[in-house]
């Protein structure tokens, strides 16, 4: 019996395309694609276009529909102008890269850990951020607290790194002191909030519940530019991080490194909840949710980057246009919309997880 080791001659370029399954990138590269997932993905986007024309039409002060594409495409006067280029526009560009950088974010840390219940919430990014945007509030009132979030954020990370001893390599240890710090951090920000004046007070509070009211072009400049910046290596990562979860040792069988691996997807999570939380602040659930909706929703294995980031984005447009919109309250913080959706949800993992036995 013998068995045929020819390697297959590289396709001409005249060569028909690859079978059905498959995205042609080139002449050199197939790239497998799942019919369901492609489907999916592009529901999700029609979903996030309705929304966004929504959050531009709806309202008194909403451009009417009939006059929106020629307001986007350079033709806005008067109101519609400064609804699309002071108003809603800036805060609408800078929700969904925001979304789309905590879906990434998440879909990551969960798949690094392989817990449902993962997210950089846990890790203490988020509170950390808070903690450093409450105490440049308190001691340097002068200073954006956009400046004393993303020292937070880096502080945390760097105090959960030392604590585990292991750097982000084990997951359980991550967790844990992730749990840690987090608790540290939000004495500190419960004490500012405590001493601090009144109106200063209810500025930070804002700003610590999570909100997208008042964002520029130059917040959606920097979500962006994090978002695009880190997307390729979230791709190079994902592709060992997929192999990953087959266990460390056929991981490393087929020439991954799980460590580094492992190491390179929650810095890269960091990254991009770190941007987030710069330009909208600790808005809570939305890492949390994303990734999980992705899965179920295509039902396979690996991380669905695509779809948890658009996921993830289509969360916060809808949570903020609530915000906008909803009669009953006055332009609440999108976070406290978020977080309400997000602790039922939270609540219905916590009860499938101890019905499975594994709480």
């Amino acid at each position: 019996m013998s068995t045929d080791l020819r390697k297959a001659a590289p396709a001409p370029a005249d060569s028909p395309r690859p079978p059905r399954g498959y995205l042609r990138v080139g002449n050199r590269i197939a790239l497998p694609v799942q019919r369901s997932s492609v489907v999916v993905v592009l529901c999700a986007l029609a979903a996030l276009l309705v929304a966004a024309v929504l959050t531009l039409t709806l309202g008194r002060l909403g451009i009417r529909l009939t006059d929106l594409p020629s307001a986007v495409f350079g033709g806005a006067e008067g109101k519609d102008a400064f609804v699309l280029n002071r108003l809603r526009g800036p805060r609408l560009v800078t929700g969904i890269a925001t979304g789309a950088a905590f879906g990434l974010s998440g879909t990551l840390f969960q798949t690094v850990t392989r817990n449902p219940l993962g997210s950089p919430d846990i890790i203490g990014l988020s509170t950390g951020a808070g903690a450093g945007a409450a105490a440049f509030a308190l001691l340097l009132p002068g200073v954006p607290v956009w400046i004393g979030a993303v020292l937070g954020a880096v502080g945390a990370m760097a105090l959960v790194y030392v604590s585990t001893g292991t750097g982000f390599r084990n997951p359980g240890r991550l967790v844990v002191a992730g749990i840690g710090v987090a608790a540290i951090s939000t004495a500190v920000i419960q004490y500012v909030v405590y001493v601090v004046e009144r109106d200063a007070a209810t500025s930070l509070t804002a700003y610590l519940n999570g909100s997208l009211a008042a964002r520029s072009w130059s917040d959606a400049t920097t979500i962006w530019v994090v978002l695009l910046a880190t997307a390729p290596l979230c791709a190079l990562v994902s592709r060992h991080l997929a192999v990953g979860e087959m266990g460390d040792e056929i991981s490393a069988s087929l020439g991954s490194d799980p460590g580094r691996t492992r190491t390179a997807a929650v810095v890269l999570s960091i990254v991009l909840a770190a941007g987030a939380v710069t330009v909208a602040g600790p808005i809570a659930f939305v890492a949390l949710i994303a990734p999980q909706v992705a899965r179920r929703i295509t039902r396979g294995a690996g991380p669905r980057l695509l779809l948890s980031a658009l996921t993830g984005a289509l969360l916060l447009v809808l949570a903020d246009l609530a915000a906008q919109q909803l009669p009953l309250f006055d332009d609440l913080p999108v976070g406290i919309y978020t977080m309400a959706v997000g602790g039922l949800y939270l609540g219905y993992l916590l009860t499938r997880e101890w019905r499975r036995g594994s709480l």
